[in-house]
Order: structure tokens, then C-alpha cells, then sequence
């Protein structure tokens, strides 16, 4: 008794935002090991007295209990007095029994009072064994023997009630027997912890509730056991089979001096929690009387609890009322619980004296700082109830959020450090985040946009500020203001992406487009010098910020086009190694496609600029790298882009790797996009299938449905779904005609992709054929119109198909010419060979015999006499050309001599 009067104690760290963990049990005693519990020797005489159960169970059977009384209790000491060291194992189905049979006396017979107290004092005691196998051998027999300890909570006993509690508690805090008998050891610590999950005396001892529930001491008694058991998943799962979270919640709020009626059920509820499922603790605990008795105990801590511990506990209620807030079936507002935690969380901020929390002041002690930190974690949970948003517009949550969006202009702010309110600041504007699209009235009446746009002024700027970066919203903000301009971001973001006009005119209107691309010119530096997460994720997000601002207004476009487009170009020749760093250049790199798209496209100084800066090559070096995530955008800033009479010239002048063309490229990915659809080609990239040339392997197994005039059929959402028809039509611009850097199979890819709208349009017509026989049958002239619409697609087929072999043959034709060509150049380099090497032979032959040199000689001779003029020179001198001495028939060197002309031939 004297342990529930006492305080209850300071509690560790928390385990959960404001809050700490239940009170510990007792330590654990080390577990004895059987050497030394054997070594001891029992010198007690009277532990070697012989007591036969079965014989003091047939006593305390018998019906004529009045005269035996006496007796009963004699024997039943005497049992006390045996096993005052412990019960052994072998014994405990027994003892269970005689506990049975003294409950039953004690409704006639009060003098069983005692004994079956110290009964089952005895069961608090260590169990003993002989083996090491006897804990699993009799585990049935211990298991329903703590059972019965359970069910003995119906004795209208208070002495009988609190010792089973106390019981139960020792089970936690086991201390060893100062005399063991010889051949016995106890068994280890755990072993009734075990036993206690087993028999489920978890779930009885909840149920018991019921029966002290007007009784203080034995409630605390029983929840101080629960809470021991609590620390159990097992005995968890049991407790919330008996309803423990709802039963337990009704008693917070009951009469209790001492408090620990609201503490022990705290904890108890809070390792359910961490033990159970959430879901299935938080739907028990979404009653209204549950709501209400939680109410009541949160208000009485809020207003009179000023001790350290009830400032904990209270946190500790916040955060179970913060997990009913997050259940749509909890009924928080019709309890008036939400409209008091709202009021609470605005208090300091809107200073507006509401009577819900009238006469309360709060502290900036630990405890208050993360009741703050709750509260607003409460309104982000809040902001996803629809049924909520009504309250939060009326109780001033916008203007209490937007006072954080403010410069930090000294060390702390009231009474909180600079630690505390940058926490506090980074996770009001972080909520603010969730709250501005729900009250876009409120933010704009409060000037939100104004705010932010300065606030965001302050980041980039040189004022001296060295976040803390302590907290979880503080990530990456330690020594600089990023935490802070990362959080402003999302919040303008959250409201841009509404695309209301009245939000997005009001921040163009205050110079918004010029002040994100300063802060993206800004972060885009800080990137050079280190990249991180947070920087990418700032980046992107401002990026987003530009594409919705700019998107189909072309003055915005204008203001964005030079300064803009110069900062997009870096983005879009991003390092492709960095796509897969995991640090979001991903994200980054698709905020800039689609930041391009926006604020570029359909602004002919913006796309001018951007061709003259060749962003159309850098857009097919992209599409190049055969990322497939980019492919759809890409080709569609591509098609886009086609409209400007300039790009085409610019991707008919692009070259890839190893000369690759546009065309090339484009055609390329057509036939990888077919390759993943399964759409039957032949070996050669024919069409297989005339009357469904282009239809993917799904869409082929898919049966015709009808459907409603206004739902597109298969073979329409088919076009959005893969980027063949963005494909088609870039080529269109392009033309089909005298595409350079095209191969034979080339041509063929090329031939279906110019007829993909026909045979487009066939697929739509053949299912419209399908649902119309599926619906009705068509009359003569409808049915042979529809036959001659099908057989115009098939003719289409079949005309391609034609087209296709036709460029293959001739392909082959050309092949073959080439090949014939190839063969007569090398017939003539052989010849050449077969030339030199006779040569080479005769030269040989003269060099290595005379005969033969002299007959080469002759021929020599005889060849250049042949080849000189018939006709003589008349009074002219003849010079020879011979060498005198010459025994060679190759070629003389450079040999000359020169005669002199005669006088009288000169002149």
C-alpha cells in the first residue's frame, strides 16, 4: 500500500515528442545459476515436513465444512509453512486447486481470508525446480495456474485483490528465497513473465477493472499490475482483446488525489500503442465518452498542473489526442476537444482572450516549448480534415502561423532561445505549408504573399544569421538561412499549384518572376561550390514556381525570357552521371524541362533566344542518351517548339555520336517503343499483321467494350500512353522526304510511321465496328460501308507492306551493284599482283643467267629501234642515246651526256 501513495517518479527520456516512458519496474535479479543454489543446504527441519495435497484438497472438499473448519486452516498453515521458500513445479496444479476451494470458502467463511492471502504470496515467490526440463515439462500446469490467480479478482475481497496485484508485480521484481531446499534451484526470471502471457492473465485482470471500478485503492492496484504486463506485445494484444484502451480511458478522468490514477493509465494506453496496432488502440479509444473523459483530464493538467511531471503528462495526452485527431470517426470537434487545442495553439501569437483558456498562462519551460511544437504538429494534422478547416479559418490559425514569417532580429524571441524559436519558426512555416491552400482568403487578406516574398528577400541576403539546424525542419540550415528559405518555397508552391489567379496576380504583381530567378541564380551558385539535397530541392521547387506563374501568360513570359532561358541552359546540359547520385538531380532536371515548356515555348523572343543559346541541341543530346523517363517530355518541348519556323533547320543540322541525324535518332526510338508494346514485325521490320498493323500485344488481348459517347475507346487513351504519335508528328515536321542519315531499315520503320494516323484512324473504326455488332446489327448499306472502311485500312497495310519489300529489294539490288563493284576492284588489284610478281620473276631470271640477260638485251634493243622515227633528219645531227658499256635491261639511271653541236651546223 505504501508504494501507491508515494509520487510517482521522474520519468527517462522521452520515447515519443513530449512524453517519457512509464514508470520502470525493478530491476531484475541476475538469474542464479544451479551451482550456486545447489550448494545450498536447507537447515530447517520443518521444510522436510511431508504434506500430501491430494489429501488436503479432499479435506477442503469435504461438505461438512463447519466442523472442519479448524482443521482447514490448520492443514492450510501448515501448507504456508512448507512451501514458505517457494512451490515447486511439480506441485502448482494442486495449489491452484486448493486456491479454488479457499475462494469458494470465503464467501461463507471470512477466516479463509488469510490463508488464501498467503497462498498467493506464495505464488509471488520464485517457483522452484529439480531440472532444467521442468519449466517446459509443467508449463501447462504454471501457465493455468497464474490463470487462476486472475479469476481469483472475483472474491470480494480488497486483502485478496491487492495481493494478487502485488503478486503479480513481483513477478518483475523476483527476489530469491533465503532458503532453498536441497535438489532444488528456482527457475529463471522470465519464467513467469512467460507463464503470465500464456494463461492470459492480461486480458482477465483488464476485465477485472469492472469490478473495483468504484474502489481507488484496488483500481491502482490492478493498473499498477497492468502496467508491468503492458511491457509485453503478447500481453498487449491480449489487454486490447478486452477492450483495455476504451476502459482504460474512461478512468482518467475519475477522482484521485494522488494522481496516479491518470499516469499509470497513460502509460498503460501508451504501450498499447507501441505494442498493438495504432489503428486498431486509436478506433477503441474514438468514443465520445472517451474523447470527452481525455478532454477533461488535458484541461484540468492544462490549468492546474504545474509540477514538472504534469506538465509531461499533459504532452503525453496531446500526443494520444493528436493520434485521435488523425481518425476521421473520432468525434474531436463535436467534443469541442479541436476548437480548444486550435485556440490553445494561436494563444501567444494572436493574443485574443478566448474563454476556453481563460486565466491560463504558459510558461517557455521545456515542457510548454514541446507543447508548442505538438500543437502546431496538431493543426498540420487537422489541415486534412475537411470538416476542420471551418474552425481553423474562425480561431486565427493563419495570422498565429504568419508571425514566424519574419526576419530573426535578436538571439531569442520573448522568452525562448534562438534555438527554440527557429525550431518553432521552421515548423510554422512548414504547417503553413499545409494550412494556405485551405484558407487562400485569409492568406491573401493577411498579405501572406507580401510576407513570404521579403522573407525570402532576407534569405538571400548578407544579413548576419547563423541558423541552429538542430531541429528536424532545420536539416541542412546549421551557420546559413536555407532551412528557412527552403520552407518559404514550399509554401508558395503549395498555393501556386492551386493556380487560382487572384494568388498567382498577386505575387507577379509584387515582382515575383525577377525575385525567383535572383534566388535561383543564388542557390544555382551555392550548388557550384557544394551540392546537396536541400539546394536541389529549393532549386526545383522555384523552377515549378516559374512554370505555373508563366504558364499561358505571355508577358510573364517576356520577363522571363533572357535572365531565364540563360539560367535553364545550365540545368539541361546537366552531367547525365548525376541523374543517378540520388541526391534529386532528377527532380531538377525535370523542373527545367518543364520550367522550358512553360515559360519558353510560345514566346518568340524566349524561343529565338533559346535557339541562338542551341538549346535544340542539347534537348537531342538528352533525347540521345535513351532515358526513357525523358522521352515524353522531351519530344513533346520538341513538337511544341516546331511551331517556330527556325527549329527545323536546327534538328536537321544536329549530329549525335558517329554522325547520327535527328531522323535517325527519332526513327530509333520508334522501333524500341514497338519493341516494348509487342507490336509483330517481321525480321526485316515488315508489317506481319494487315489488318491491325500497329496495335500492341495488350491492346490486342483486350475485348471490345462498349462505351459511352463521351469515353475515348482503347485505341484513342493508347495514343497518351506511349510516344509513337509524338514521334509521328515531329517527323511530320520534319517531312518525310530526303530525311539525311537513314539506312534501308530505316526506310521501312519510316513507311509505317508516315500512314501511323491511317492506320490510327482504322483501329478507331474497327472498334467501332465491334461495339455496333455488339449492340445491334447493322442494316445492308451500313454493314457494306463499314466492310469498305475496313478494307481501306487492309489495302493501306498491304500498300506499306509493298512499299517496305520494295525498298528491301531495291536495297538488296544496290548491295549486290556494290558487291559486283567490290569483286571487280579486287579481280583487278589480283591482276595488278599477278603483274608484279612476273616481273619481279624476270628480273630474277636476267640477274641469274646470261643467256637469258643477253635475249632480254636483243628484245630491249630491238623494242627501242621500233619505237624511233623512220624519218631521217635532214642537216641535223644525230645523237645517240645509247650507253656505251651498258650490260643492263632495267631502266638507266641519271646518267647524261651532252655532245656539242659542230660549227658549221650552227646557224
Amino acid at each position: 500500500m505504501s508504494s501507491l501513495a508515494e509520487p510517482p517518479a521522474s520519468r527517462a527520456p522521452s520515447r515519443s515528442p513530449a512524453r517519457s516512458p512509464p514508470l520502470s519496474p525493478a530491476p531484475r535479479p541476475p538469474r542464479c545459476g544451479g551451482k550456486n543454489v545447489s550448494s545450498r543446504k536447507d537447515p530447517n527441519p520443518l521444510m522436510l515436513l511431508s504434506v500430501d495435497l491430494n489429501n488436503v484438497i479432499k479435506l477442503l472438499e469435504d461438505s461438512d465444512s463447519v466442523n472442519l473448519e479448524k482443521e482447514q486452516l490448520k492443514i492450510l498453515k501448515k501448507v504456508i509453512k512448507r512451501f514458505e521458500n517457494g512451490l515447486p513445479l511439480k506441485d502448482l496444479a494442486q495449489i491452484a486447486e486448493i486456491l479454488n476451494l479457499c475462494a469458494e470458502k470465503m464467501n461463507e467463511q471470512e477466516a479463509f481470508t488469510e490463508p488464501l492471502c498467503e497462498l498467493i504470496k506464495l505464488c509471488g515467490l520464485p517457483f522452484q525446480k529439480k531440472k532444467l526440463s521442468d519449466e517446459v515439462s509443467y508449463s501447462v500446469a504454471v501457465s493455468k495456474c497464474i490463470a487462476q490467480l486472475g479469476y481469483l479478482m472475483r472474491v470480494p475481497s480488497s486483502q485478496v485483490r491487492i495481493q494478487i496485484c502485488k503478486c503479480v508485480v513481483s513477478f518483475y521484481n523476483m527476489e530469491l528465497p533465503r532458503k532453498l531446499p536441497s535438489g532444488y534451484q528456482p527457475t529463471s526470471a522470465n519464467y513467469k513473465i512467460q507463464m503470465a502471457e500464456l494463461g492470459g492473465l492480461a486480458e482477465t485482470l483488464v476485465l477485472s477493472l469492472a469490478l473495483v471500478e468504484n474502489q481507488l485503492t484496488e483500481k491502482l492496484w490492478v493498473l499498477k499490475a497492468l502496467q508491468h504486463l503492458s511491457g509485453s506485445g503478447v500481453n498487449c494484444r491480449l489487454m486490447m482483446k478486452a477492450q483495455a484502451a476504451s476502459r482504460l480511458c474512461l478512468y482518467l478522468n475519475g477522482v484521485d488525489p494522488s494522481g496516479q490514477l491518470v499516469f499509470r493509465s497513460s502509460e498503460i494506453l501508451w504501450n498499447l500503442l507501441e505494442n498493438t496496432s495504432k489503428e486498431e488502440v486509436v478506433n477503441q479509444l474514438s468514443s465520445l465518452e472517451c474523447v470527452h473523459a481525455l478532454k477533461e483530464v488535458f484541461v484540468d493538467l492544462l490549468m492546474h498542473g504545474f509540477r514538472h511531471y504534469d506538465r509531461q503528462l499533459r504532452n503525453d495526452l496531446l500526443v494520444i489526442a493528436t493520434l485521435l485527431a488523425e481518425n476521421p470517426a473520432a468525434p474531436m470537434i463535436e467534443s469541442g476537444f479541436t476548437k480548444l487545442l486550435i485556440v490553445l495553439a494561436t494563444l501567444s501569437e494572436v493574443k485574443i482572450p478566448n474563454p476556453l483558456v481563460k486565466g491560463l498562462k504558459l510558461t517557455y519551460s521545456y515542457e510548454d516549448f514541446e507543447m508548442k511544437k505538438l500543437l502546431f504538429n496538431l493543426i498540420g494534422v487537422l489541415s486534412k480534415d475537411p470538416c476542420a478547416v471551418q474552425l481553423l479559418s474562425e480561431n486565427d490559425v493563419m495570422p498565429a502561423l504568419l508571425c514566424y514569417v519574419k526576419p530573426s532580429q535578436k538571439p531569442g524571441f520573448h522568452d525562448w532561445s534562438a534555438a527554440q524559436y527557429e525550431e518553432l519558426q521552421l515548423h510554422a512555416i512548414a504547417i503553413l505549408a499545409s494550412v494556405a491552400p485551405l484558407l487562400v482568403d485569409k492568406y491573401l487578406s493577411c498579405q501572406a504573399n507580401t510576407l513570404l516574398l521579403v522573407f525570402l528577400e532576407w534569405c538571400i541576403g548578407q544579413d548576419p544569421f547563423f541558423g541552429q539546424g538542430n531541429s528536424f525542419h532545420g536539416t541542412g540550415g546549421r551557420g546559413n538561412k536555407l532551412a528557412q528559405m527552403r520552407y518559404s518555397l514550399r509554401v508558395l508552391r503549395s498555393v501556386v499549384s492551386l493556380y487560382d489567379d487572384a494568388v498567382n496576380l498577386n505575387l507577379c504583381d509584387q515582382g515575383a518572376i525577377s525575385q525567383l530567378l535572383d534566388i535561383l541564380k543564388y542557390t544555382a551558385n551555392k550548388s557550384k561550390e557544394k551540392e546537396d539535397a536541400i539546394l536541389l530541392e529549393i532549386q526545383a521547387d522555384i523552377l515549378f514556381l516559374l512554370s505555373v506563374l508563366c504558364e499561358n501568360d505571355l508577358h510573364r513570359k517576356e520577363l522571363f525570357s533572357y535572365e531565364g532561358v540563360d539560367i535553364l541552359i545550365p540545368f539541361i546540359q546537366m552531367d547525365p552521371k548525376k541523374l543517378y547520385s540520388g541526391l534529386g538531380h532528377n527532380c531538377l532536371l525535370f523542373s527545367a524541362l518543364d520550367c522550358l515548356w512553360s515559360c519558353v515555348i510560345g514566346c518568340y523572343i524566349a524561343e529565338d533566344y533559346f535557339l541562338e543559346k542551341q538549346g535544340i541541341f542539347l534537348l537531342l543530346d538528352l533525347l540521345a542518351l535513351k532515358q526513357k523517363n525523358l522521352y515524353n517530355i522531351i519530344l513533346g518541348i520538341l513538337v511544341e517548339f516546331c511551331d517556330n519556323p527556325k527549329t527545323t533547320s536546327h534538328i536537321s543540322t544536329w549530329r549525335g555520336e558517329k554522325d547520327q541525324t535527328a531522323a535517325n535518332l527519332l526513327i530509333q526510338l520508334w522501333r524500341q517503343e514497338e519493341l516494348e508494346l509487342g507490336v509483330k514485325r517481321d525480321q526485316y521490320g515488315r508489317i506481319v499483321d494487315m489488318k491491325r498493323p500497329i496495335a500492341s500485344s495488350f491492346q490486342k488481348q483486350q475485348e471490345v467494350i462498349p462505351m459511352p459517347a463521351n469515353c475515348p475507346s482503347f485505341a484513342i487513351v493508347e495514343i497518351s500512353e506511349n510516344i509513337r504519335a509524338k514521334l509521328y508528328s515531329l517527323l511530320c515536321k520534319l517531312g518525310f522526304e530526303n530525311l539525311p542519315g537513314l539506312s534501308a531499315k530505316d526506310f521501312v520503320t519510316l513507311a509505317i510511321i508516315q500512314r501511323y494516323i491511317d492506320f490510327k484512324v482504322g483501329e478507331v473504326w474497327r472498334e467501332l465496328c465491334a461495339e455496333l455488332k455488339e449492340e445491334f446489327k447493322p442494316i445492308g448499306s451500313d454493314e457494306e460501308a463499314l466492310k469498305v472502311i475496313s478494307e481501306v485500312s487492309e489495302d493501306t497495310g498491304r500498300m506499306v507492306a509493298a512499299l517496305q519489300t520494295e525498298v528491301l529489294e531495291s536495297q538488296h539490288h544496290k548491295e549486290i551493284q556494290e558487291e559486283e563493284k567490290t569483286y571487280t576492284k579486287i579481280q583487278a588489284i589480283h591482276k595488278q599482283r599477278e603483274m608484279v610478281n612476273k616481273s619481279w620473276e624476270n628480273f630474277l631470271t636476267r640477274t641469274s643467267n646470261y643467256e637469258a640477260l643477253k635475249k632480254a638485251k636483243r628484245l630491249q634493243e630491238k623494242s627501242i629501234e621500233a619505237s624511233r622515227s623512220k624519218l631521217k633528219t635532214q642537216n641535223g645531227a644525230v645523237h645517240s642515246t645509247d650507253i656505251k658499256g651498258l650490260s643492263t635491261t632495267i631502266g638507266s639511271g641519271r646518267l647524261v651526256t651532252v655532245e656539242s653541236t659542230p660549227p658549221q651546223l650552227i646557224g
